[in-house]
């Protein structure tokens, strides 16, 4: 096994397959820094669509356009010629036979479209394949393709698919779809101001509930409904978007991502611009991810990969179209928080108990207010009602101004940033009155007001017209969308004040221990543990005193110069569970124990069929805390690093967090604390704490491994890694590593 280089790639081949895999598109893109890869051959910067002649195009050619009654492509014509006249563009229709459309002179063709005057071509044709060419003759810059039948249909879709996709990259043209829909198209309200919400959708219905916000006085700017994305993808979308001064929050229903790292490198451009984006993915049951597929055709990746990685990079997860809409609005619309206090102001004692447990579930710090704000508001509030926060007023005052003052004077407290008030139910007029009091403290403060409207109806004047004719209090129909958005918002402007993108510190030439772990791989095959944990002494982790042996005499040797008491163990190619097996022997203390031990070992090797490379006598490591850390690989997003609590016990705990390379020291930090068992690293009954500092270090050297030999290992496996007390640092005591 020593000694082989067989199957190696550079760097440079490497390179050469990332640019003839199609990966460096053709068309109008924004290049940031072209050909920067990172050392495993993928793209560290996104090249970003120009779209603004996509959204606003000068003009529209519409192919198959009709003005024949009943005829589908009639009402399509219809709309987009209302489109066009608001945003100013002209409209050439085609049709073969048709001398004019809706009053408008017909070409008969694409061919008789004047050359590089059309910015964007509207495909109402059956089979989209052949107007390609002719368009990109046409030297036109975008194009739509509503038709059906590609690849959420199957196989043969999907082929066909693949011939179209590959039609548009040799075309130079940007397309959207096919097997997609009107929203790019819709009519958008002029008349709202402030920050915009962008929405992106792979199913033109899931968005309507983030289209309806206008309704409630939202501004949304932009709608790409990318249907199967043979070209332009969720990705494209986003980083476009993220550069937009008009958009304040990006909001997605995602199906089936495209591409895994385009996706991220797309997420870091909104982190890096500190725009959030709040999405929904399906997928996150078989049979959701069953059903994404066949709709779009598309790969739906592991779902804690996709949880993970999205959290990485600042994406707000969200599950329902409700929370969508609501937290894309908050988050659209919001300041930076001043403080990550949130105070509880309700008319009903039972209201505010209620909502502080639910506050303190969804992870808000409800802190308790001052003597001295309790003795103040209490001027106005009798003694008998709690105001420690929640803050029960016993029923807001309508007769004075006693109600702007309580809130005021919760709003006044440092440790304060949010104020929520929970409306159950209209009872006028106190809900009137309280409503006003909070639209006026609202317009005053930098802090974020917040109210839930809970009435069932949503017809009452408070609601309709006082609440929602505010840009300044956040409105809410449910109390856990609520909460839920206002910790997403929490979240997102920490995670923006102290990001740094984990692609700008990628490394990008291999290290000395990848020309080292060159010669330790065999492709195709399982490595045996002596094998494995030479491969990890390469890139720095530690492993225990051990030596291989083929003799009972060259075993007690071993165990002299290792040291007593010892652990012995079958090494060999194709051994994966040794314990199952009996091929491990822990706490031998003499040289009896051992020449026994060896004959044991090999005994059970021969009767089981394991062909073995020798035994390996081992340095005992006993105390610390098992964890398991390692490699695998993603469909979507490529080489994954995991880590939890490890063992022979793992499989049933599975206690882990994931996340995708390239990432920093804070991620290898923030997946311990995301382990249910993570108090076991801080010292439980007696034993010392772990030593943390080491085990991040382990995390991050795999991760090297990951970035530098992921398309040579297909699974790195380090079971048990032991994490020795604080300061002793952490040993690989088993490794299992299979060559792709």
């Amino acid at each position: 096994m020593l000694g082989s280089t067989h199957g190696t790639l550079t760097t440079d081949s490497r390179r050469a397959r990332v640019i003839a895999c199609g990966e460096q598109r053709p068309g109008p893109v924004v290049h940031d820094r072209v050909d920067d890869l990172d050392v495993s051959g993928r793209p560290l910067y996104a090249d970003v669509p120009d779209l603004t002649r996509f959204f606003r195009p000068g003009s529209v050619a519409v192919i198959g356009a009709s003005d024949a009654e009943g005829r589908p492509n009639t009402g399509i014509t219809r709309q987009l010629l209302a489109w066009a006249e608001r945003v100013g563009a002209q409209v050439y229709p085609v049709h073969p036979t048709r001398p004019s459309v809706f009053g408008i002179p017909c070409a008969a063709s694409v061919a008789e479209l004047p050359p590089g005057q059309v910015d964007l071509a509207v495909l109402l044709v059956a089979d989209p394949l052949p107007v390609i060419g002719e368009l990109a003759d046409a030297k036109v810059r975008f194009a739509v393709a509503f038709a059906s039948g590609f690849a959420e249909t199957g196989e043969a879709g999907a082929e066909a698919q693949e011939r179209l996709a590959d039609a548009v990259r040799r075309s130079g043209i940007r397309l959207l779809g096919p097997n997609t829909n009107l929203n790019a198209f819709e009519h958008f309200r002029e008349d709202l101001t402030g920050p915009a919400i962008a929405l992106i959708t792979q199913s033109g219905h899931q968005g309507r509930p983030v289209f309806s916000l206008q309704e409630l006085g939202i501004r949304l700017s932009h709608w790409a409904p990318t249907g199967n994305e043979a070209d332009l993808e969720t990705a494209d979308f986003l980083s476009w978007f993220a550069e937009q001064p008009e958009v304040g929050a990006i909001a997605a229903y995602v199906e089936g991502l495209k591409d895994g790292r385009a996706f991220l490198l797309a997420a870091d451009r909104a982190a890096r611009r500190g725009v959030p984006v709040v999405a929904v993915k399906v997928g996150r049951t078989e049979a959701g991810a069953r059903t994404a597929a066949s709709h779009t055709g598309k790969l739906t990746g592991a779902d804690d990969v996709v949880d993970a990685a999205m959290r990485q990079f600042g994406v707000v997860r969200v599950d329902g179209l409700d929370e969508l809409q609501d937290t894309a609005a908050l988050l659209a619309r919001a300041r930076a928080p001043l403080a990550d206090g949130v105070a509880v102001y309700s008319i009903s004692g039972g209201t505010g108990a209620h909502a502080a447990d639910l506050a303190t579930a969804a992870g808000l710090r409800l802190p308790r207010l001052p003597e001295a704000k309790q003795a103040e508001l209490h001027q106005w509030i009798p003694e008998y009602l709690s105001v420690a926060n929640p803050v029960d007023n016993g029923g807001h005052p309508v007769g004075d101004r006693r109600g702007r003052k309580i809130i005021d004077a919760i709003l006044a407290d440092p440790s304060i940033g949010v104020l929520i008030c929970p409306v159950t139910g209209p009872f006028p007029p106190l809900s009137d009155r309280l409503v006003a009091d909070l639209v006026e403290a609202a317009e005053e403060t930098d802090k974020l007001v917040c109210v839930v409207w809970g009435s069932p109806v949503g017809t009452e004047a408070a609601y309709r017209e006082v609440l929602l004719g505010s840009s300044r209090v956040a409105t809410f129909r449910t109390l856990g969308n609520c909460l839920k958005a206002v910790r997403a918002w929490q979240d997102h402007h920490r995670f923006v004040s102290d990001y740094r993108s984990p692609f700008d510190e990628a490394p990008r030439t291999p290290s000395l221990s990848f020309r080292k772990a060159e010669a330790l791989m065999y492709p195709g095959q399982q490595l045996s543990e002596h094998g494995a944990k030479q491969l990890l002494r390469a890139y720095g982790i530690r492993v225990p005193r051990e030596q291989l042996v083929t003799s009972a005499a060259a075993a007690v040797r071993a165990a002299a110069q290792v040291g007593y008491p010892v652990v012995m163990k079958a090494s060999g190619a194709r051994i994966a569970h040794k314990t199952e097996l009996g091929l491990v022997k822990v706490g031998l203390t003499s040289a009896s124990q051992v020449r026994e031990a060896y004959r044991e070992l090999t005994d059970i090797a021969r009767y089981e069929g394991v062909a073995l490379d020798g035994i390996l006598v081992c340095q005992m490591v006993e105390q610390g805390v098992e964890m398991v850390l390692g490699m695998t690989h993603d469909d979507l997003f490529g080489p994954t690093v995991t880590v939890g609590l490890g063992g022979v016990l793992v499989e049933v705990l599975h206690d882990a967090a994931v996340r995708v390379p390239p990432f920093g020291e804070d991620q290898a930090r923030a997946m311990l604390t995301e382990l249910r068992g993570r108090a076991l690293l801080d010292g439980v009954r007696g034993r010392p704490p772990a030593d943390r500092e080491a085990l991040v270090e382990v995390i991050l050297r795999v991760q090297r491994m990951a970035l530098e030999l992921g398309d040579f290992i297909s699974e790195l496996d380090i079971n048990p890694l032991m994490v020795l007390p604080r300061g002793q640092g952490a040993v690989a005591l088993d490794a299992l590593v299979v060559c792709r």
